[in-house]
């Protein structure tokens, strides 16, 4: 992929495409240390060009007095310092900072190519739907704050899931745009092989997103702080006392800390055994030496995954874990996609100009 990327005739556009995939992956891990540190909560007002760090102790005595009239500090963090604030303000201004810094990057510099005539043909569409998705993240991540400032100091896990699916589908569309760039004016037809296993790993990727939204949804009602044993829930394989509260079957397992930990268990083995399946697969049909190199950044981010995912219940969720996990995820998610790239795209590249 470097190699073309150095031989892409459309460079300018795809180091932008590039700075603000590697910008929304930054957004992505500064949120998650925002959700670990409880921090998301502190600033209660949002505006759309947002507004200047407290710089005296006055403005930070204001920013403080409108956290006080929160649900959080009333029944949560009552009796905070002023310094504690400081701390938990500052990541929460960071992640929106970033926000916003993501949209100037792609609004300038969409002007400037555009000006240049530096915008590939046919991509003018594919932006707009890039600044649609990042218009609505904005949209979506005060929409999420502002569930937590009304009676309960905690955000609803629906939209919690909502906003970190949506950041996850602009770094896809994103990355998928950057790979179109890349791989510009390169045609092959794909084999029979390639299409069946291409249905195969379409299924991977469908049952990885249901995991990523479980995982925000362990996040938002923090059911990772529910047995921390593995592999059985405590003592037990289904803790159904814990589990089956509602007469509602479903609702038990999206609003049950104990069903959400259980299904976002379940979840990861059928991650791993379907990534033993692509693994088997792969050995069984003629598949492209960048395809195979895929298929095992597959199996080794899905490996690390797992096994993140145990120590982090162990201990816990410490925030280094809880990133981390987060982390690897993302980077699950990108090589996903990069693979169902190079399975569907009819493309021309040699083997020795691909990652």
């Amino acid at each position: 992929m470097f190699s073309l990327f150095q031989k892409s005739s459309f460079k300018p556009f795809a180091v932008w495409l590039l700075m603000g995939a590697v910008l929304v992956y930054v957004m992505v891990v500064v949120g998650s240390i925002t959700r670990l540190t409880h921090s998301g909560l502190s600033i209660t007002d949002w505006s759309v060009m947002g507004s200047l760090p407290p710089l005296s102790e006055e403005s930070w005595q204001e920013h403080f007095q409108k956290y006080q009239q929160s649900p959080e500090y009333k029944y949560k963090n009552f009796g905070m310092s002023l310094e504690e604030f400081k701390s938990i303000f500052w990541w929460e201004y960071i992640h929106r900072f970033i926000g916003r810094l993501i949209g100037v990057v792609f609004i300038v510099g969409f002007l400037i190519l555009h000006f240049k005539k530096q915008i590939p043909t046919g991509f003018y569409k594919k932006i707009g739907v890039l600044f649609l998705l990042g218009a609505l993240q904005g949209i979506i991540g005060w929409w999420m704050v502002k569930s937590g400032l009304v009676d309960k100091p905690a955000v609803s896990h629906y939209r919690l899931a909502i906003h970190l699916l949506n950041a996850f589908l602009v770094f896809g569309f994103t990355f998928w745009y950057l790979l179109d760039v890349l791989y510009y004016n390169h045609r092959y037809e794909t084999s029979k092989d390639e299409q069946v296993y291409f249905k195969w790993v379409v299924i991977f990727f469908v049952i990885l997103i249901l995991q990523i939204m479980y995982g925000a949804f362990v996040a938002g009602l923090k059911a990772g702080l529910f047995y921390n044993t593995w592999p059985k829930m405590g003592t037990e394989w289904f803790p159904s006392d814990t589990i089956l509260i509602y007469d509602n079957v479903i609702k038990n397992f999206l609003d049950v800390p104990a069903g959400v930990q259980f299904m976002h268990r379940m979840l990861a083995y059928l991650v791993v055994i379907l990534m033993l399946v692509l693994w088997y697969l792969s050995s069984k049909y003629k598949l492209r030496d960048n395809q195979q190199r895929s298929i095992s950044w597959v199996i080794y981010f899905v490996t690390i995954q797992f096994m993140l995912g145990i120590f982090t219940l162990l201990y816990q969720v410490p925030i280094v874990l809880g990133v981390l996990h987060q982390t690897v995820a993302f980077f699950l998610y990108a090589t996903c996609i990069y693979l169902i790239f190079l399975l569907k795209r009819k493309n021309t590249f040699t083997e020795s100009t691909a990652i």
